[in-house]
């Protein structure tokens, strides 16, 4: 049996997801953002105030990885750090106003490289596909 590239799933997410990081690291470079500190605040826009660890668990990344990307932040300016007041040997991640002002033309970025990847199909593909996706990835989390 040959293994065909084409009709891997692995192959195709892999493909696909450095065909998107790369989209996006173009479409977001002008705003001064990274496409891994990107992904950052999209969980901290919707949860801002959470520890390193947190987000560690919620965006599945390793930890000197998070380290590095919000050590970025916070010399950009993005990100500030304050002890936890339930455990100070942790700390609270917050964003700062200019990471609140780039929440809009980011998600347009983000969007428009969504739309541009989606463009050649319907709507109900379009949503057929994230369905399916949003299924293999939970198929993984779980082992």
């Amino acid at each position: 049996m040959t293994f065909e590239k084409q009709q891997s799933a692995g192959y195709l997410a892999n493909h696909m997801a450095r065909l998107f990081a790369t989209g996006l690291a173009r479409r977001i470079k002008p705003l001064g953002l990274a496409p891994g500190q990107f992904m950052v605040l999209l969980e901290l826009w919707e949860n801002d105030g959470v520890t390193q660890a947190d987000l560690v668990v919620r965006l599945d990344v390793e930890q000197a990885t998070l380290s590095h990307t919000l050590a970025r932040m916070l010399r950009d300016g993005l990100i500030t750090r304050r002890a936890s007041d339930t455990d100070k040997r942790s700390q609270v991640i917050h964003l700062t106003d200019k990471a609140h002002d780039l929440r809009a033309p980011a998600t347009t970025a983000a969007q428009a490289q969504n739309e541009q990847a989606l463009s050649g199909m319907s709507r109900d593909e379009q949503a057929q596909f994230t369905q399916l996706m949003t299924k293999a990835i939970h198929a993984m989390q779980r082992g």
